[in-house]
């Protein structure tokens, strides 16, 4: 026999709890788990699952905006020309560092590589 659920008043969503998103997302990640049939099961969109999935990633991995510091330094005549304009820091200390003159191209390719690589595939 088939479950129907019935939703009343205003609200036409239903609010899923952290303990049942972390339940759902444990079954559709199990080895050989098909989302489809897992979303059947607990009566929700697959969409829905792929989203839960990106969100866990995403906290999971700290990926997201940062702030970005504009430092006006004077530049003097005895500076390298190779000195640089950008200075990207990544965690763990990691820098990257673009001279100012730089082809466009490339400041351009190092840019998307630093993307996350779930943004540089268009899923976010």
């Amino acid at each position: 026999m088939s479950q129907v659920t019935l939703l009343t008043g205003p609200e036409r969503r239903r609010r899923w709890s952290e303990d049942d998103r972390v339940r759902i997302l444990a079954a559709a990640l199990a080895p050989g788990a098909v989302v489809k049939d897992v979303a059947r099961q607990f009566d929700v969109s697959t969409s829905l699952i792929y989203k839960w999935k990106r969100e866990m990633a995403t906290a999971e991995t700290g990926a997201g905006f940062a702030p970005a510091i504009v430092v006006d330094e004077p530049v003097s005549g005895s500076a390298s020309s190779d000195a640089a304009a950008i200075t990207v820091v990544l965690a763990r200390g990691i820098q990257v560092r673009i001279a100012a003159h730089a082809p466009a191209l490339l400041v351009t390719a190092v840019l998307q590589t630093l993307r996350p690589v779930g943004r540089s595939l268009g899923e976010g």
